[in-house]
């Protein structure tokens, strides 16, 4: 059988982090309502001034984000990138896949976020050294110590401001000889 979601008809939940940068509106995983076996997905919505999860990679999980309203910059490895309405974009599993989105513009930017569901997933956090161990939502360790989730994460507007110095927006290296 076929399910139809609309972006504009689900209703979300606000989730605010202790850190104040992160914050966005969430679906419930839309996946759990059709019973899905090897996928998630929730529709989410970023405002302003705001960033997605901690910059972060999957050692067993896929993600893909469709954007739907809005742009938002994104975080890689490679650098920063605007994406916008009608991109689709791929992460793949290990470092390579490392992704953070930032709402630098003055509207939210709405997005469908798919990401493969396996029995057991870690996730890694480079700008803190964390990890993850997922689906539990308490299992965060750093240095082989249990932490919270959010620990080392507070200086995130400093870390891209460094970025936008040493990179354009559209994640080019400026020419240091300018």
């Amino acid at each position: 059988m076929a399910t139809i979601f609309n972006a504009e008809s689900v209703s979300y939940k606000l989730r605010q982090s202790p850190i104040p940068e992160f914050s966005w509106h969430t679906s419930e995983n839309l996946a759990e309502q059709v019973n899905a076996k090897h996928m998630q997905f929730q529709i989410r919505s970023l405002d302003p001034g705001k960033y997605s999860y901690p910059y972060h990679f999957h050692r067993n999980a896929e993600e893909m984000f469709v954007i739907l309203e809005g742009s938002s910059l994104l975080r890689t490895p490679e650098g920063v990138k605007e994406i916008a309405k009608g991109d689709v974009v791929f992460f793949e599993m290990g470092q390579t896949g490392a992704h953070q989105l930032f709402n630098h513009t003055d509207q939210p930017c709405v997005y469908l976020d798919l990401a493969s569901l396996p029995e057991l997933d870690v996730a890694e956090y480079p700008d803190s050294g964390k990890i993850k161990i997922l689906p539990s939502q308490d299992d965060v360790f750093q240095g082989g110590d249990r932490v919270d989730y959010y620990d080392g994460e507070a200086s995130v507007a400093e870390k891209w401001e460094a970025l936008k110095l040493s990179r354009g927006h559209d994640g080019e290296k400026k020419n240091e000889q300018q």
